[in-house]
C-alpha cells in the first residue's frame, strides 16, 4: 500500500522498490499501531513495560495510548504533524510514543538536555506543531517551564505535560490517555490510520553542525529492521529486556520500543543508569537480555563482586567495543555491535566465532544491505583487509534527509551509497567478511552514545574574549569513550577560563550540557598538516597521551 499520507521534506523509495521490500521480508507489512492493537487481543495482561512507578501490561498500553490518538486529532492535529519530545526513560513514553504512531503524527527524538541552540535548530528544521514535555524528567530544572519558553519563541501550538500539571491552554497526557474509552477511540482514529509506507518518526543523525540533520523512519522499514535485530540475535516474545539509556534515541527504538509490539516481549526502563540497580534488576525480573550503547560495560567491569548479583537468567549482552572483556568478567556470552541511525546496522551471532563477536562488529543484520568500504580521496573499493570509509546501500538504508536536498547531494555517491564518514577494514573469518572499526572520518565527539559536532562548540568557544582561536577533540574516557577537550590560543595578556567559567560562557548561548569541554589546554599555536589544515590526529594524540601519563603518575603515587 503507498503512503497515505505523504510529507513534503520526506523522499520515499519509488513503489516497485518498496514492494519488492515487503515481498523479500526486508521491511515488514504493517504499522506499529496494529502491532499493538494484536498485541493487546493476544496477551492483554501480560506485562509490555515494567518501569520504577508501576507496570503497564499490553492492554493498558494500546487502551492509553489509542485515547491519547483520538485527543490528538481532536484537537486538531492530523497525520504528519510534527511533534517535539524531550522525555526521559519511563512507562509513559511509550504511552507518548505509540499515541503519536497511531496518529500520525511524528516525534522528533530530542533529548531532555537539550537547549535553546538545539530546541531552535530542530524547530527551525521540522516546524513541529506539538511539543511533548516530562516535567519530572529532572529535579534540579523545570523542564516544563523550559518547554513553555521555547513553545512561545518557536510557535508551537500544543504542549503536551507528562507527570506534571498542564496549565490553561495546555494538555495532560495523562488525561488525554484516560479521556475516551477504547472503542470510541478507535472510531475517531481509525480514518487516519497510515500504511507501512508512511513515516513514523524523525530521528536525528549525530553529529551536525548548524541546522541538524533529520532522519525520516517509516513504519515498514524500521519494523523490518527491528526483525531482523532480533533474528541475528535469536531473541523472541519470551525474552526480557533491560534498559536505562534514553529510549527516544534510534537504539532505544530498536532495541526496546518497537519490538515490545514486534515480539509482544517485556522491557524493564530504568530512568537513570545505576550500575548496582542496573544489575539487581537482572536478578529481579529475570531479565535474558541487555546491552551497552554508552557507559554500562565500563561500569560493570568495574564491579568487583560481581558474583554477589543473580546474572543466570542473562543469555546475551551486547556492547560497542568492549564484549570480549565483559564476557571475561561476567561469563555471559557478549558481542560488539555497530549501528548508525541514517541505517546500517551489524553485529555477530551467538554462534558465531569468538574472534567475530569480540575482534569486530559483525556483519549487516539483513544481508540485503551491502557494505563497499571506499578509498576516501577517490571512492574505489579498498582491498580486503585495508581500511576504507564505511559506505552502504540497501532496503534499510535511509532514503536522504528530512527538508535537506543540500545534504542529500553531498551525502551519498552517483550509485546511491550512503557515505558515513566511519573508517572500517573487513576481516574474513569463517570464510564471512566481518567488520572492524577503525576510526572516522567526521569531526565528531561521541560522549557515551550523544554524538556531536567540534565545530559547533568552537564556533561559541571563540567568542569568548579571553579565546583568539579553539579546537576541540575527542579525549578517550573509559566510562563514556570520549569526552571533549578544548585547545585554546589566547589573546595577549588574558588569563584562560577554567571549566566552571567555560561552561558557564556557554550555558549562556543555551547549548547543552554534554557538549561542553571537560578538560582545557592552552597551546601557543595548533599543529598543522602538510596542506596547512589544523591537524586534529595530533591534537587527539596529544591528550590522549597526557591522559596516560597522569593515569601512570596516579598508579605511582
Amino acid at each position: 500500500m503507498p503512503p497515505r499520507f505523504p510529507i513534503d521534506g520526506a523522499v520515499y523509495r519509488p513503489a516497485a522498490e518498496a514492494e519488492s521490500y515487503f515481498a523479500s521480508g526486508s521491511w515488514y507489512r504493517g504499522t506499529a499501531g496494529d502491532l499493538l492493537r494484536a498485541a493487546a487481543a493476544a496477551v492483554p495482561g501480560k506485562a509490555a513495560v515494567i518501569g520504577e512507578t508501576g507496570t503497564l501490561t499490553f492492554r493498558e498500553l494500546d487502551e492509553r495510548s489509542e485515547s491519547l490518538a483520538a485527543a490528538l486529532i481532536a484537537s486538531g492535529l492530523r497525520p504528519g504533524d510534527r511533534a517535539l519530545f524531550q522525555c526521559g526513560s519511563n512507562a509513559e513514553i511509550f504511552v507518548a510514543l505509540y499515541g503519536c504512531f497511531k496518529a500520525g503524527v511524528l516525534p522528533v527524538c530530542s533529548l531532555p538536555q537539550f537547549r535553546e541552540i538545539e530546541i531552535g535548530q530542530l524547530a527551525a528544521r521540522t516546524q513541529p506543531k506539538a511539543y511533548f514535555v516530562q516535567a519530572d524528567v529532572h529535579p534540579a530544572f523545570d523542564q516544563a517551564a523550559f518547554a513553555r519558553g521555547m513553545q512561545a519563541v518557536h510557535g508551537i501550538t500544543h504542549l503536551v505535560v507528562i507527570n506534571g500539571d498542564a496549565a490553561a491552554g495546555e494538555h495532560s497526557m495523562d488525561e488525554m490517555s484516560r479521556r475516551y474509552g477504547a472503542n470510541e477511540a478507535r472510531e475517531i482514529v481509525a480514518p487516519w490510520d497510515p500504511s507501512p509506507e508512511d513515516l513514523l518518526q524523525l530521528q536525528l543523525s549525530g553529529g551536525s553542525t548548524g541546522l541538524p540533520k533529520v532522519i525520516p523512519k517509516f513504519h515498514g522499514e524500521y519494523l523490518g529492521s527491528v526483525q531482523a535485530l532480533n533474528r541475528r540475535f535469536g531473541i523472541d516474545q519470551d525474552d526480557v529486556t533491560l534498559w536505562a539509556l534514553p529510549l527516544i534515541h534510534n537504539a532505544g527504538m530498536l532495541y526496546v520500543v518497537m519490538p515490545t509490539v514486534l515480539y509482544r516481549r517485556t522491557n524493564v526502563v530504568q530512568s537513570r543508569f545505576d550500575i548496582r540497580s542496573f544489575l539487581e534488576a537482572i536478578g529481579t525480573h529475570r531479565v535474558t537480555f541487555t546491552g551497552s550503547i554508552g557507559p554500562v560495560a565500563s561500569r560493570i567491569l568495574e564491579v568487583a563482586d560481581i558474583e554477589r548479583y543473580d546474572m543466570s537468567s542473562l543469555r546475551q549482552f551486547f556492547a560497542l567495543a568492549q564484549a570480549g572483556a565483559v564476557e571475561a568478567h561476567t561469563g555471559i556470552p557478549a558481542s560488539n555491535m555497530f549501528g548508525i541511525t541514517e541505517g546500517m546496522y551489524t553485529v555477530s551471532s551467538l554462534d558465531d566465532p569468538l574472534e567475530a563477536r569480540h575482534g569486530t562488529v559483525g556483519y549487516p543484520i539483513d544481508e540485503a544491505n551491502t557494505i563497499r568500504l571506499a578509498a576516501p580521496e577517490t571512492g574505489d573499493e579498498v582491498p580486503l583487509g585495508d581500511v576504507g570509509e564505511l559506505t552502504f546501500a540497501g532496503p534499510h538504508i535511509f532514503t536522504g534527509y528530512f527538508n535537506d536536498p543540500d545534504a542529500n547531494a553531498a551525502s551519498f555517491t552517483s550509485d546511491g551509497f550512503f557515505r558515513t564518514g566511519d573508517l572500517m577494514r573487513a576481516i574474513v573469518i569463517d570464510g564471512k567478511p566481518r567488520y572492524a572499526f577503525a576510526g572516522r572520518l567526521k569531526d565528531n565527539i561521541n560522549r557515551g552514545g550523544e554524538k556531536f559536532g567540534a565545530e559547533e562548540v568552537e564556533n561559541l568557544i571563540a567568542r569568548h574574549p579571553a579565546v583568539a582561536e579553539a579546537r576541540v577533540v575527542a579525549m578517550p574516557d573509559k566510562h563514556l569513550g570520549e569526552r571533549a577537550c578544548a585547545y585554546l590560543i589566547l589573546r595577549p595578556g588574558r588569563r584562560a577560563p577554567d571549566l566552571a567559567e567555560l561552561g558557564a560562557f556557554l550555558a549562556g548561548f543555551g547549548l547543552a550540557k554534554y557538549k561542553f569541554p571537560e578538560r582545557l589546554e592552552t597551546i601557543a599555536e595548533f599543529p598543522v598538516t602538510r596542506v596547512g589544515k589544523v591537524d586534529k590526529a595530533a591534537l587527539r594524540a596529544h591528550v590522549a597521551r597526557l591522559i596516560n601519563e597522569e593515569a601512570v603518575v596516579g598508579v605511582e603515587a
